[in-house]
């Protein structure tokens, strides 16, 4: 059994100031390699167990193609649970948002299969009806990801572009923010990620992934966590409409996203 309740990981001031000026990071040792195999295995089993994708992979949408995506693992295992709600990562996210406590958006699982395609550029933001910027998202491989498995590509500082924001993920977005961000001038980082280390992303920074290469699935859990006192905004499209009855659902426009879907999981 392990214990991710501690929060002996400490984020140094250089590493908070990185964060607020480029909106991501990636942090090494978060996790140890024992502890991504413990509870990188209950998180597979519950991806293999909850999958419907049933399409094969040739005839699915660039989407579809991407990777398969499961949502809120937390509330079907006790052992995800554990991983989702710790205290360990959710510290890192309020210290790196500069917050003083911390709410679960949702989780999901990421798996790109092996030869799984490219995830076009996008701003997770798109699709989250939420009123302020103070939303990140903790991207956690549970194995080393070198570049032919598709790791997370980020383009630094680009939370700060408006143009691009109405796109949802899709051919048209990889190509028309590419444009944006190669235009802007916006830095591209494409790094491989060793095993426990961990990115962090700001919900409105634009990011993507390259294809998956490898005959080995890459296999990725994230967790978004929106600061504490996040409130609900009106949608503004289709795609925020389903998360509200999805992630928070009975929360109210203009005030706190307080469901028990929502459980606030670091307070200082």
């Amino acid at each position: 059994m392990f214990n991710l309740d501690d929060t002996d990981f400490q984020v140094s001031e250089a590493q908070v100031a990185f964060y607020q000026e480029n909106r991501y990071i990636k942090l090494k040792h978060v996790l140890s390699p024992k502890e991504i195999a413990y509870f990188g295995d209950a998180i597979t089993r519950e991806v293999l167990r909850l999958n419907t994708v049933e399409v094969p992979l040739e005839a699915r949408d660039t989407y579809g193609k991407a990777f398969l995506q499961v949502m809120n693992l937390w509330r079907e295992d006790d052992t995800v649970r554990q991983f989702v709600c710790s205290k360990r990562l959710s510290k890192i996210a309020a210290d790196l948002m500069q917050v003083d406590g911390v709410r679960l958006y949702h989780d999901q699982a990421l798996y790109k299969e092996p030869s799984g395609g490219y995830t076009p550029w996008h701003a997770d933001q798109f699709y989250w009806p939420l009123a302020t910027d103070k939303t990140v998202t903790a991207w956690i491989p549970l194995q080393a990801t070198p570049l032919a498995m598709g790791p997370l590509e980020f383009s630094a500082a680009s939370h700060t572009l408006q143009a691009g924001r109405g796109l949802n993920i899709s051919d048209e977005s990889e190509q028309a923010i590419h444009a944006l961000l190669r235009d802007g001038g916006y830095p591209h980082i494409v790094e491989p990620f060793d095993l426990g280390e961990v990115s962090f992303h700001a919900g409105w920074l634009y990011h993507r992934a390259g294809p998956n290469t490898t005959a080995d699935p890459r296999r990725v859990m994230c967790i978004i966590y929106m600061e504490a006192e996040m409130t609900l905004q009106a949608p503004t499209n289709d795609f925020q409409r389903a998360d509200w009855e999805a992630w928070c659902p009975g929360a109210e426009v203009g005030k706190v996203i307080d469901t028990a879907l929502n459980p606030v999981l670091y307070a200082r």
